[in-house]
């Protein structure tokens, strides 16, 4: 039975049960040394019967990948690859900030990715990828499954014929997968963003009442993604920067060339992709604010038709209210003219008088376009 993990600090787990992942395989263990990748639910399960971990480890360029690592497992790592304090307590409260630090005998890089599962409740929340490079093999942890670290064992696969695996290689297909893990949103988002534009101004009015529910989500989609990529690249900046300063003790990885230009690759990607995320902010808030003064237009269209409607009303009020006045008069107990009369004259005339008084009133405000 595994022991409880703490609650961060800084990250999610607080806010969502754990799920019971007794019988995953959390462990990954890779190495250039190895004909195939060890998947196990515990790190005693990793190195086979009579075999040691230190003396895989010895073999060759080696990678451990860890899911929700346990406070007792992280101090084992620890104690044993001599990761330094702060780095144990930022993977452990799992600190969000992204940054590389670099200690006496290893580069420690926090990177953000986010959960890609469209149908995971949590989708597009940002997850936490935590790199530890030393000189012999890289330490990777996350507190939720994520797909990069299979993608990059793949990719590594795929040119093993081509490629020196190195622990700053590796770092770099991690760094790399995690960028281009962004492409696809950012291409969904200008296919949102265009749409939107060009149908903001054209819809009808009874066609416009999902819009503003569109520019919404779609504007919490760009700040969710600038609040990720902005910080990455002064993250791969320094990287490269203190990567390429030769330690005097030859104790703390050395990047390569190669592994630099790939980096310097990565950062211009992250680059474009901040350009395109603040363009399409841009276009994002003049779509909302186009759509705002399209309603407001509509809106002042809508007022002014009812006051005309009014103005017509109150027209015809001015009209039928003395009318109503002078036939009211006579419904009380007074006498009528021509009441003692048979014939219909006073009738007639006092009808006649009334529709004078209606066509006269009319007219006139027609002459001074009332009505």
């Amino acid at each position: 039975m595994m022991d409880s993990r703490r609650f961060s600090l800084y990250g999610d787990r607080a806010k969502h049960q754990d799920v019971d992942d007794s019988e995953a395989y959390r462990w990954t263990y890779y190495s250039t040394a190895e004909t195939a990748t060890i998947h196990a639910r515990h790190l005693c399960e990793i190195p086979p019967k009579g075999v040691k971990l230190s003396d895989m480890i010895k073999k060759g360029c080696f990678w451990i990948d860890v899911l929700n690592p346990t406070d007792t497992e992280m101090r084992t790592l620890c104690q044993a690859f001599r990761i330094h304090p702060l780095t144990e307590e930022d993977i452990t409260m799992e600190e969000q900030r992204e940054k590389c630090d670099v200690f006496h005998n290893y580069y420690f890089i926090c990177f953000r990715s986010f959960e890609q599962d469209p149908l995971s409740p949590m989708y597009l929340q940002p997850l936490a990828v935590y790199i530890v490079v030393l000189k012999e093999g890289v330490l990777t942890f996350h507190f939720r499954p994520t797909p990069h670290p299979h993608n990059v064992r793949k990719r590594i696969k795929q040119l093993r014929d081509y490629i020196k695996v190195s622990p700053d290689w590796i770092c770099y297909g991690i760094l790399d997968d995690i960028t281009d893990s962004f492409a696809p949103l950012i291409k969904s988002i200008e296919f949102e963003v265009d749409s939107i534009d060009e149908l903001v101004l054209i819809l009808k009015e009874s066609e416009q009442s999902d819009m503003l529910r569109r520019i919404g989500y779609c504007r919490k989609r760009v700040m969710g993604l600038l609040r990720l990529l902005v910080s990455k690249g002064d993250v791969v900046k320094t990287l490269i920067k203190r990567g390429e300063t030769k330690p005097e003790d030859a104790t703390r990885p050395e990047l390569s060339t190669e592994v630099s230009l790939f980096l310097g690759d990565v950062q211009d990607h992250i680059l474009t992709m901040l350009q395109s995320i603040n363009h399409y902010e841009k276009i994002s808030s003049r779509s909302h604010s186009n759509y705002l003064a399209q309603i407001s237009i509509e809106m002042t269209q809508t007022n002014n038709e009812i006051n005309d409607i009014l103005s017509k009303l109150t027209a015809l009020g001015s009209v039928l209210v003395p009318m109503n006045l002078v036939t009211g008069l006579w419904g009380i107990n007074v006498k009528v003219p021509g009441q003692d009369r048979e014939d219909l004259t006073w009738f007639t005339c006092i009808t006649a008088s009334v529709l004078t008084f209606c066509i006269t009133m009319t007219l006139i405000m027609r002459h001074y376009n009332i009505v």
